[in-house]
C-alpha cells in the first residue's frame, strides 16, 4: 500500500477538484438555460468560460507535480449539481427558480473556495510554489464569482422571487 501522506492527500484532492470542475463545465449551460434572469444567465455563461480555464490550470498543476491529470469522483459536487437539477425541474416557470439556481451556484463556489484554499496551502507546504500560485489565481476568481452572485442575489434575484409570494 502506498504511503498516505500530505503529498498523496494533495494529489487525491486535486483529482477531486478536477472532477468537480469538469462536472461544473457540464452543469453551467443547463443552469444558464433554466434561469429566467438575463443577468443570471450571463453570469453562468461567464463563469463557464472561467471554469474552462480552471480545468486548464489544474492540468498544469498536475504537470508540475509530474502526474497525469485524472479525476476522482467528487460526491459533494455531484450532490450539489443534483440539487440544482431538482430546483430547475421543481421550480420551472416560477420566479423563485433563479433564487434557487443562484443558491446552488453559491454552494458550488463555497465548496471550490474551500478546496482551492486548502490545495494552495498544501502546495506551499510541499514546496510546489508555481502550483500554489496557479491555485491561488483560481481561488481569487472563485471568490470574485461568489461576490458577484451575492450582489446579483441582493440586487434583483431574491427580490423578484419574493415579489411572486
Amino acid at each position: 500500500m502506498a504511503s498516505k501522506n500530505l503529498q498523496s492527500l494533495f494529489e487525491d484532492t486535486l483529482k477531486d477538484i478536477y472532477f468537480a470542475e469538469k462536472a461544473i463545465v457540464k452543469a453551467l449551460p443547463k443552469m444558464a438555460k433554466a434561469s429566467q434572469s438575463e443577468e443570471l444567465e450571463q453570469a453562468f455563461q461567464t463563469h463557464l468560460e472561467q471554469t474552462k480555464g480552471h480545468v486548464e490550470r489544474l492540468e498544469r498543476v498536475f504537470e508540475l507535480i509530474g502526474k497525469r491529470a485524472s479525476a476522482k469522483t467528487c460526491d459533494a459536487i455531484k450532490g450539489i449539481i443534483t440539487e440544482g437539477d431538482e430546483i430547475a425541474s421543481e421550480y420551472k416557470g416560477s420566479q423563485a427558480i433563479d433564487a434557487g439556481l443562484l443558491a446552488t451556484a453559491q454552494a458550488v463556489e463555497h465548496y471550490e473556495i474551500a478546496r482551492y484554499g486548502t490545495l494552495r496551502n498544501w502546495a506551499r507546504d510541499l514546496g510546489v510554489d508555481e502550483a500554489a500560485e496557479l491555485l491561488e489565481q483560481t481561488l481569487d476568481e472563485e471568490k470574485e464569482t461568489d461576490q458577484l452572485l451575492t450582489k446579483l442575489a441582493d440586487s434583483t434575484i431574491n427580490e423578484t422571487a419574493q415579489a411572486q409570494s
